[in-house]
Parts: C-alpha cells; structure tokens; sequence
C-alpha cells in the first residue's frame, strides 16, 4: 500500500508541475530574514496583502538588528492592516531581538531553533528553510491540509501529524514544491468553497475524500 501511494503521489507531482510551472513562494522578500518576516504577517492573512504591506516595512526595516530597535507602536502601525497587529509587531520585534542576541544577527537555518522564536512554528520554519536556504521541508498550511485529506493521504486534523503522514510518500527532494504546488492548487481549483472536479488535472487520481459534502454555486 506504501509504494502504490507513493507511486500515485509522484505522478499528482508530475501533473502539477506541468498545470502550475511557476509555482513558488508568493511572499515577497528579499533576504531570509524578511521572508521571516513575511511568514509571521501571513498568519491569518492572505500573501497579497503582506506583500502590500512589506515594501514600506521593508525600507523602513529590513534587517533584524533595525527590528530590534526599532519602537513598537511604529511596527504596530506598519503591520496594523494585517490583522492581529499587535501580537504581530511584537512577535517580529522579539524575533528580530533574539537574532540579534544569540545568532549574531543572522537567522538559524535549523528547524528546532528557528521553531523557539517567537511567532515561528513549524510551517514558517519549513517555508523559511525551503524557501530560504533549500533545506527540504514540507509546509502545512490550510490549502496543504484540505488537499492532503481530499487526496486521499490523510485524515487527520492535526497539522504535524499531516507534515509526518507526507514525508512517509512524498520523495524528500520534492518537500518544498509540494507545498508550492498544493497551494497553487488550492487557490485555483481545489478551493475551499468548491472542488472543480470536473477541471482537475488529477481527478483520476483523487478519492475525492469529502468533496460530497462541499456547497457548491
């Protein structure tokens, strides 16, 4: 049973490939540190509005060691359109503290340590070690999780449990693009409002675990 989901993982991986070529991290960033950044601000936000909001972040302070110092209440107010503001400001200029204290300025590149800043849990560690230092690692986000349930290789609710249950049929060197592409997938047809089935490059390989019970318009 192993090998058969494994073979069928590899083949939805080579037809997403082909659907989405340009897959790939929406956050804009341009150093690892801002790609943290923009990761914490995504929380319950969309990546369009991040990248809204970044540019002028950014400029203003695009380093962990201007973070640190920089005065809360004028963080708060840069990030304010992303929701959760406060906590936000305060995880980034935690974070940013912490880089500068006890790794020199430079962020970790390992996902224990990076999972101990404030605001980092396993998803932005995975995004910011495969996006940023190409170290395999596979993200669970809400797309990643409806689409690991819908396809079949899941049926946990619990993020972790997903990240483990993937890593057993999703070749290592394909950790990061399966986010990328799951994601994709997500926002263009396997929508949580509606499964377009009908469209699905990888219907035919798709128990369609759920999809019964999806409203559809």
């Amino acid at each position: 049973m192993a090998q058969a989901e494994m073979r069928r993982m590899r083949e939805i991986l080579k037809i997403l490939r082909r659907t989405y070529p340009e897959a790939h991290c929406s956050l804009d960033h341009g150093t690892p540190f801002q790609l943290l950044v923009a990761t914490i601000l995504s929380a319950q936000c969309t990546d369009a509005r991040v990248n809204l909001v970044t540019p002028a972040l950014f400029k203003r302070f695009g380093t962990a060691e201007k973070l640190a110092r920089a005065d809360i209440r004028e963080i708060e107010k840069l990030v304010r359109t992303t929701g959760f503001f406060r906590s936000k400001a305060q995880a980034l200029k935690e974070s940013a503290t912490a880089i500068v204290r006890d790794h020199g300025g430079e962020l970790p590149r390992d996902l224990e340590t990076l999972t101990k800043l404030r605001g980092v849990g396993r998803k932005t560690a995975n995004v910011i070690l495969g996006n940023a230092f190409g170290v395999p690692g596979i993200v669970v986000d809400t797309h990643v999780k409806r689409l690991a349930f819908r396809l079949g290789f899941t049926r946990s609710t619990s993020p972790a449990e997903i990240e483990q249950q993937l890593m057993k049929v999703v070749p290592v060197g394909d950790w990061t693009d399966l986010g990328h592409l799951l994601i994709s997938h997500g926002r263009e047809l396997c929508t949580a409002r509606r499964a377009r089935c009908e469209e699905c490059p990888v219907a035919h390989l798709c128990p369609k675990t759920g999809v019964a019970g999806i409203h559809r318009t």
